[in-house]
């Protein structure tokens, strides 16, 4: 047996998770919207063909979107969670070693029998995640995850591959590192790239042959280690248990711009149950509690910003602690007379939440804390969000992020199952 690495990328995958349950998406420009319904940042392939660019704002490309009737989506988070778990299960079906990466990619590690086809074995992935989900997605397969990112790019945009592309042969990967730019290797930023280029360095083969002591006086032993990946030489492991968080952040940008206390109290009340939520899910703990506060940078309106940090005595994963410090926080921040555009909060110097010290005062108190915490946290989980909450009456919402063209969550809530008559 031998083994290889594999990279598997869905296609347009927030695009792709649309047309899963809308036939009628196949085929059309299609672009999902960030929160607030304000920049482009996913794109069929139709709409890229029409010229629309990733990060553009949507009033910008509305002449588009009218000209060529373009389907315009809201983000659509719970569906595309969901539907990245039930792609990385389907990849577990082949082998137990699988790491995701993003959302939508994950690495593989894939043992075979020397006499088989790597190439058919990729066709066998794709079909299997294309069978259980509707996914489309293109895999890249090399000795090393660097090679692995190259042959999945390139198995998208070559011709009579089928998606699949096969680097483990020298002869091929010589190809194909002349065909990608210095600037397009996982790893290559921008500067690096540019002092790559000044030294004649344009492609990835040329990187692969230059001098590996020059690189990593010149780009550290992170460099050092493109280089190897480059020739083949494995340097970054599997790594199928992510490390473990060093901060949780709860923020988005007001679907209309707040001016009181109150509802900027309900706001931030809001993301701190969030990210509470987040906290427990990961079995963390916080000792530091960041809220921070902003107005709209691109108004020529009056600017303000600010932000506040508490250091606690006590690291809690329990949401009215929590709660307390951002109420206190936001009272000391917040200023009259401004637009704000958004908020948020951060927890960070997280530690496990089973090697909590017991504290000196009021122990008892704090684990029935949690305890009404973890009740809370199942009950939501069964019923859905926000079915029990702390009490904080909220008014109409208008700070609540815009989602008007938001599909149903097919998949994560029970209102909203697919019907079929």
């Amino acid at each position: 047996m031998t083994s290889a690495i594999a990279l598997v990328d869905c296609n347009n995958f927030y695009v792709s998770c649309e047309r899963v349950f809308n036939a009628k998406l196949i085929a059309r420009p299609v672009v999902v919207l960030s929160n607030n319904d304000g920049c482009v940042i996913a794109r069929s392939n139709e709409a890229k063909a029409l010229g629309i660019k990733m990060g553009t704002p949507l009033f910008q490309t509305q002449h588009l979107v009218e000209e060529y009737d373009v389907a315009v989506y809201s983000s659509n988070y719970a569906l595309y969670g969901d539907m990245s778990h039930r792609v990385m299960g389907a990849l577990q079906e082949f082998t137990p070693e699988v790491e995701v990466y993003s959302i939508d990619e994950a690495f593989m590690r894939l043992d075979h029998d020397p006499a088989s086809s790597l190439f058919s074995y990729g066709l066998r992935i794709k079909e299997k995640v294309r069978q259980w989900t509707g996914i489309p997605v293109s895999v890249g397969i090399a000795p090393t995850k660097t090679l692995a990112k190259i042959a999945n790019h390139l198995a998208k945009k070559s011709s009579g591959v089928e998606g699949v592309l096969d680097l483990t042969g020298m002869s091929e990967q010589a190809e194909a590192l002349e065909r990608t730019p210095v600037g397009e290797v996982w790893g290559v930023g921008a500067a690096y790239a540019k002092l790559l280029r000044a030294r004649g360095i344009t492609t990835a083969l040329k990187l692969r042959d230059a001098d590996r002591l020059w690189v990593r006086k010149r780009m550290t032993v992170v460099g050092a280690r493109i280089v190897e990946e480059l020739r083949g030489i494995s340097c970054l492991p599997m790594e199928q248990c992510p490390p473990q968080k060093k901060s949780i952040t709860c923020s988005r940008s007001f679907g209309t711009s707040v001016e009181s206390l109150g509802e900027m109290r309900e706001a931030v009340a809001t993301y701190m149950r969030r990210a509470a939520e987040k906290l427990r899910r990961q079995k963390l703990a916080a000792g530091v509690v960041t809220i921070f506060i902003n107005t709209n940078r691109f108004s020529k309106e009056p600017q303000y910003s600010n932000a506040i940090t508490y250091e606690l005595a006590y690291p809690t994963d329990v949401t009215d602690e929590l709660l307390e410090w951002a109420y206190k926080g936001l009272g000391q921040i917040f200023r009259e007379g401004y637009r704000y555009k958004k908020a948020g909060v951060m927890l960070n110097h997280l530690v496990p939440s089973d090697q909590l010290t017991v504290r000196l005062f009021h122990n008892s108190d704090f684990e029935r804390s949690r305890r009404l915490a973890k009740v809370i946290d199942a009950i939501n989980a069964r019923h859905g969000r926000d079915t029990v909450r702390y009490g904080m009456a909220q008014s109409n919402c208008g700070w609540k992020t815009k989602f008007n063209w938001r599909s149903s969550r097919y998949t994560t809530c029970l209102q909203e199952v697919l019907s079929i008559m």
